[in-house]
C-alpha cells in the first residue's frame, strides 16, 4: 500500500467512497447540575437493542474544497486502487491540524488503512511544526470513537448545534 497526496483524479474516487458504517454502540450525553451554579456532562456508552446504519454528517461537496486548499489530503493506494482517505486542515492561529475525514472502502476496513493513513498525517504535521492534530466524530459513530482511542486520542469537547443534521459532534485531539 502506498500513502501520497491525493491528485485531482483521486478526487472522484474519494467522493464516491461510500461513507456509511454500522454500529451496536453510540456515545450516549447525559447533562446534571443546576442551572447557572454547576453543570456535570458525562458521555456513556451505551449498547442498543439492534445495529443502525449511519453515514457521515457532511455532503462531499467540502472534500472538492479542502483538496483546492492543497495541505494534506491523503490517500492509500494499492494496484491502481484508492482504498481510503484522510482529509486535514491547518489551523495555524493553533499550529494544529484538524482532521475532517478519515474514510476507508468498505472491504478494507479492518485492515489498518486507517491506521497508516493517520501516521502519515502525523509525519506530514511534524514537518510543518503542528502542535497538535484535533478531529471530530458523531456520539454515534462508535467505530471512530474506538479508532480515535486506539490512536491515543483524548476526548476535548463537544458540541450539540454542530452538524446540519442536528448530531452531537465530540471533539479528540493528541499532540503531534
Amino acid at each position: 500500500m502506498t500513502i501520497r497526496q491525493a491528485d485531482l483524479k483521486d478526487l472522484n474516487a474519494c467522493v464516491l467512497m461510500d461513507t456509511s458504517y454500522s454500529t451496536r454502540r453510540v456515545w450516549q450525553i447525559r447533562t446534571d447540575g443546576r442551572p447557572y451554579e454547576e453543570i456535570a456532562i458525562t458521555f456513556q456508552t451505551i449498547k442498543l437493542p439492534r445495529s443502525v446504519r449511519a453515514s457521515s454528517p457532511r455532503d462531499s461537496d467540502h472534500l472538492i474544497e479542502d483538496w483546492q486548499r492543497g495541505e494534506c489530503f491523503l490517500v492509500a493506494e494499492e494496484d491502481e486502487e484508492i482504498q481510503g482517505y484522510l482529509n486535514m486542515v491547518v489551523q495555524p492561529r493553533d499550529a494544529s491540524g484538524w482532521i475532517r475525514d478519515v474514510t476507508v472502502a468498505r472491504r478494507y476496513r479492518r485492515h489498518g488503512v486507517g491506521s497508516e493513513l493517520l501516521r502519515a498525517a502525523f509525519r506530514w504535521a511534524r514537518d510543518l511544526g503542528l502542535r497538535a492534530i484535533l478531529l471530530e466524530t458523531q456520539t454515534k459513530n462508535y467505530p471512530a470513537i474506538c479508532f480515535c482511542r486506539k490512536h491515543g486520542f483524548v476526548f476535548c469537547g463537544f458540541n450539540d448545534h454542530y452538524y446540519p443534521n442536528q448530531d452531537i459532534a465530540i471533539f479528540f485531539s493528541r499532540s503531534v
